[in-house]
Parts: structure tokens; sequence; C-alpha cells
């Protein structure tokens, strides 16, 4: 199994890497939300409160995450798909997607937080606690956006089924990263941040779980 998921993270590396377009449209999408956010907030005024500048990051990481995990399954046609199932296995398959989106948004993530920092000023003074919580978001927006894409996948109406689908996942997590993020602004001791962390993992760890156990279900039909 673990082979099936190396290779099939290695296939969808090798056709975002054919695509550049996808990859360079993820990217210009970054920099310009980016870039509007500099214009209306840090331009203007030249200061952005600390939970302004926390909360626009994460929402451009959000609206990042659901232009790039979206197209996980509703881009295949049913020809490849029905070649999928016949060499590998359906858990291989979510688990390979799952993998792959999160390296896809761990790279999106730093790069737009690098950018974001160009433009906007860096008011971090836990960093390595900020990336933890970058790292959280990472994972929890590709497992929960990658099972949710597989889900809409198989229904006619994909927009509207994706965005009343993630909303009860996407809003909790979003509140708890917002909070995790903010302490390691603060410069808070790790022990302050303990159930943030603790609750985004688990949130993690249940997705990918559920991900894993019902996706074969789904994958039959």
């Amino acid at each position: 199994m673990f082979r099936e998921i190396k290779n099939l993270i290695i296939k969808d590396l090798i056709l975002e890497w054919r695509q550049k377009y996808a990859f360079n449209g993820m990217i210009l999408y970054v920099v310009s939300t980016v870039f509007m956010a500099y214009m209306s907030f840090k331009l203007k005024t030249n200061s952005i409160e600390p939970i302004t500048w926390n909360t626009l990051f994460w929402i451009i990481l959000l609206f990042s995450a659901v232009n790039s995990i979206t197209k996980s399954f509703i881009q295949e046609k049913a020809g490849r798909q029905l070649y999928y199932y016949q060499i590998a296995r359906p858990s291989a398959i979510i688990m390979a997607k799952i993998a792959y989106n999160f390296i896809l948004m761990a790279f999106l993530g730093v790069v737009g937080f690098i950018i974001y920092l160009a433009f906007m000023g860096n008011q971090v003074q836990d960093m390595p606690m900020y990336m933890l919580a970058l790292a959280l978001g990472a994972l929890g927006f590709s497992s929960s956006l990658t099972l949710i894409s597989g889900i809409a996948s198989k229904t006619d109406n994909t927009a509207g089924l994706m965005a009343v689908l993630s909303f009860p996942i996407i809003l909790p997590m979003l509140t708890m990263l917002i909070k995790l993020s903010k302490n390691a602004m603060d410069g808070l001791n790790a022990a302050n941040s303990r159930d943030e962390i603790m609750v985004i993992a688990g949130i993690d760890l249940i997705v990918i779980a559920l991900s894993y156990m019902l996706f074969p279900y789904l994958w039959k039909s």
C-alpha cells in the first residue's frame, strides 16, 4: 500500500509539473490577494491591527486551499478513475491525494507567508509556533477538502455541495487556527496553546481516519 501511495504522489507531482499554468495560477492568486490586502490596509493607513493581520492571512490561505484542492477529484475523468480502480486500492488513492495536497498546501502556505511578511510586515513573536499552526492548518485544509472533493465529484452540483459540506468542518478549524497563531504573535508560552494544538490535531486525525475508512465505499459507487 505504501508503494501505491508513493507512486500516486509521484504521478500527481509529474502531472502538476507538466501543467505549470495551474501551479503558476495558484502562486498568482496568492500574490494578487496579498497585494490587494496591502493596498486596502497597509498602504492607506500605514498600520494594521495584529488581529486583523492574522485573520486576513488565514482567510487568504483558506481561499487558496479551496482553489487548489477542490480540483483533486473533479478534474479526474471517468476513464482515468476506472484505471485507478484497477491498479490501486481506494485507501491508497485517498491517502495519496491527501499527502499530495498537504505538500502543495505547505508550499503555498510558506510562499504566501513570506510574501505576506514582505508586504504587510512581521508581527509574529514566536515564529516556530506560527509555523506549527501553518503546518496543522495545511494538513487540516488538505485532508478535509480532499475528502469533500471526492464526495462532491459524484454529484452534479459540485460547487454548491463543496460549500455546504466544507463549512461545518472548516469553520471550527479556522477559528482554532486563528487563536493558535494569535498566541504565537503575542509570544505566549507554548503551554497556553496546548488546548488549541490538541483540538486542531484531533480534527486533522479524525478527518484522515474517516477518509481512510469511508472513501472505499464512495469509490465503489
